[in-house]
């Protein structure tokens, strides 16, 4: 027995096509804020349901930044981050250690993948200069 995914509604295709349009990462207000001025207008509350249901996908990833806040991308935009957790910036890691890992036995059981975010937490050089001073 398969079972078929629908195909996304005309709202998460439009906020599909903004995400891949996006130069990066691009939370959920920022998004609402662009699309406001689009041909269908929609909530923010209606921009994060999408979201949420687009990510149950498979089809955008969501990574929160220290502060709290979501960032989204889709999926085949594959980036990790090291991400400072004092001031917050994140510098896009050049290459995913993980893809070549693979889960183990019961690990996965009963899983359908979608997708993996990876990110590791740190000091950046300035925010240690400036604890250390």
């Amino acid at each position: 027995m398969s079972t078929q995914v629908a195909a996304p509604s005309d709202r998460q295709q439009l906020l599909l096509a903004a995400l891949r349009q996006a130069s990066g990462e691009i939370s959920g207000q920022d998004l609402h804020a662009l699309l406001r001025q689009g041909p269908q207008p929609m909530g923010l509350a209606t921009v994060y349901r999408h979201l949420r249901q687009l990510q149950q996908r498979g089809l955008i990833r969501c990574r929160h930044l220290p502060s709290g806040e979501a960032l989204f991308a889709p999926t085949e935009r594959d980036e990790h981050h090291l991400t400072c957790v004092d001031c917050g910036t994140s510098v896009v890691l050049e290459q995913c250690p993980m893809h070549n890992v693979a889960l183990k036995g019961e690990q996965a059981a009963g899983f359908r993948l979608l997708f993996h975010t990876l990110e590791f937490f740190g000091l950046c050089r300035a925010c240690q200069e400036r604890q250390s001073a």
